[in-house]
């Protein structure tokens, strides 16, 4: 989904004669390099194909491009109106285990279903006795049967309960997945109860809803020759009343979908597809798209070199591709601000580990693509923001995207950086290149005179370990920052657990000849990480660091998940006035 993109290549930082200068040490003075101009033309978000790609020759490597796809246009309906009349092509019911309880006479108990299995003859309790349907979380059946307005009937388990956001939109994803088996264009959502679900949150209840499902239909065809497309045209919520509160929840739901779906499509496309330039330009197109209220600033090699952040420049050193630091502001249209925020992003758009070369089973660089899942947060935050215009809140998108290669002019083991706040790091893991380039942009957000920061990485493997595949590590010294940050992510559904700054473990961290190293030992690998980016934020700034390298990628699908989007505009607009 990438267009065609023009790139003036700035004057080459790593054909420098000594690598230290790179790395801005301070052994001596660096050369000075003139400043030349980057033009990004605006990448489209839709349907326009690349006819070629200058960023080196990096990105036409196997001649791959994706293909022009342009995404169903989906309307959400809120809707009062019997179930039995409802006329369409699906209508799809979730259940818990409770709700399928049956009497003596095998019938059904729950007024829904007993209405339903009524006009169905029996049809649908005797089918779901068959099947051994029993409304457990992650089963699901859908039935052909006569007797109503729509042409299946689907029962989508929830459980033993249904009443967190999560379960919510797990069950619009199984909707979705129902949906897309069937390929039906036209559905119908409701509960068999709402049992636990209060007035006030039926909004988010029912947007959670509509978010999965509209998830649950996604697939990324970008990159396959013969392509099927989802044929989802319309989604009813039933049962949740209607009215101007509704459908702005309903609203707000497709905007967050559409950019929770460009993240996606960020994280899978390919490091030979989204190299550092082609990243920077689809930030571009952000800005140029929502001109209105966002700004973008693409800083090159020079430029960055300008303002010494030496520890970014370091990891970029080794890759014939040249980073690009990113940087889009959103201001509101009007009215005061009286919330200053920045959302910093890892842009790693491949991994391989540098001279600490990822080897050997479980060291995934085969999917070390999804290194920049932090940064296709950030942006896929940016396009939600810049539609939804929420007032009293200026929000910088901060990506610092590079490549960590090898080469000869690579950064080495041993080798000391300097990053832009004056701090020398010794690095004794090429490996651990993510929090080098966080380094720098924390320092640069900073600057920006934020008053919170939240940054997003796929920063280690010891988290993966800690809490597993689904939920991210969440680690601040600020009370309040992660009271919001938490009550954002209960809305969105997205699952996070605070982990401890336990501050005795920075003793691993300490140099010989430098300020720090850039990894500790094994233990507590997670925690060093975090303590090793708290050491470039202003202790005025309340800040948060999320590892999400579990979260971001899902095993079973191969594929992206886009975590992170949804709770960062939560928080966000709970910044807002």
């Amino acid at each position: 989904m990438f267009a065609t993109i023009a790139v003036s290549i700035p004057t080459s930082l790593f054909a420098s004669s000594s690598s230290s200068s790179l790395y801005l040490t301070k052994l001596r003075s660096p050369p000075t390099l003139r400043f030349s101009s980057l033009a990004l033309s605006p990448l489209s978000l839709t349907s326009r194909r690349p006819r070629h790609m200058t960023t080196l020759a990096q990105a036409a490597l196997g001649l791959t491009h994706p293909a022009a796809v342009e995404h169903p246009k989906v309307s959400f309906a809120a809707k009062e109106i019997d179930v039995t009349e409802w006329k369409g092509d699906l209508l799809a019911v979730g259940v818990t285990e409770k709700d399928m309880i049956k009497d003596d006479n095998s019938k059904f108990e729950n007024s829904i279903l007993k209405k339903l299995d009524t006009h169905l003859g029996g049809l649908l309790a005797e089918a779901s006795t068959e099947e051994d349907f029993t409304g457990k979380a992650g089963q699901s059946i859908v039935l052909r049967l006569p007797g109503l307005g729509s042409k299946r009937v689907a029962l989508i388990g929830l459980g033993k309960s249904a009443s967190s956001m999560t379960a919510f939109r797990d069950f619009g994803e199984g909707v979705g997945a129902a949906a897309k088996t069937a390929q039906a264009q036209t559905v119908a959502i409701l509960l068999a109860s709402s049992e636990g679900i209060s007035v006030e949150s039926k909004p988010n209840t029912a947007s959670a809803i509509a978010s999965g499902t509209v998830l649950g239909i996604y697939e990324d065809i970008r990159y396959k020759s013969e392509p099927k497309k989802p044929v989802l045209k319309s989604i009813d919520i039933l049962g949740f009343g209607s009215g101007p509160e509704l459908e702005k929840k309903l609203k707000y739901a497709e905007e967050v979908s559409s950019a929770v779906i460009f993240g996606k499509e960020l994280v899978n496309s390919p490091a030979n597809v989204l190299t550092p330039a082609v990243l920077a330009a689809e930030a571009s197109n952000i800005a140029s798209l929502y001109s209105d209220v966002i700004t973008a600033n693409i800083l090159t090699a020079e430029q960055c070199k300008e303002l010494k952040m030496g520890s970014y420049l370091g990891v970029a050193a080794a890759s014939a591709n040249p980073p690009h630091f990113i940087h889009l502001c959103y201001k509101p249209p009007g009215g005061a601000v009286k919330a200053k925020l920045a959302l910093v992003g890892k842009g790693l758009t491949f991994d391989s580990g540098g001279y600490n070369i990822k080897t050997g089973p479980g060291c995934s660089i085969e999917i070390m693509k999804f290194d920049m899942g932090g940064s296709a947060a950030v942006l896929g935050a940016a396009k939600a923001i810049g539609q939804i215009k929420p007032p009293g809140v200026e929000v910088h998108f901060i990506v610092a995207a590079c490549e960590n290669m090898i080469s000869g002019t690579g950064m080495r083991p041993g080798d000391i950086v300097t990053a832009s706040n004056g701090k020398t790091i010794e690095v004794n893991n090429t490996d651990a290149e993510g929090r080098l380039t966080l380094a720098d942009a924390l320092v640069y957000a900073c600057n920006q005179g934020v008053d919170k920061i939240v940054d997003l990485a796929t920063l280690t493997g010891a988290c993966i370990i800690a809490l597993g595949q689904s939920v991210a590590g969440v680690f601040t010294p600020s009370e309040d920052l992660a009271k919001e940050v938490f009550e954002a992510s209960e809305i969105s559904g997205e699952k996070l657990w605070r982990m401890p700054l336990e501050e005795s473990y920075w003793e691993s961290m300490k140099s010989g000849v430098a300020d720090m190293v850039n990894t500790g030992g094994r233990p507590g690998g997670a925690i060093t990480a975090a303590l090793f980016l708290k050491q470039f934020v202003n202790e005025k700034v309340q800040w948060m660091h999320i590892d999400i390298a579990g979260p971001v990628w899902n095993e079973k699908k191969h594929a992206a998940t886009g975590f992170g989007i949804s709770t960062l505009v939560e928080w966000v607009l709970k910044n807002s006035s």
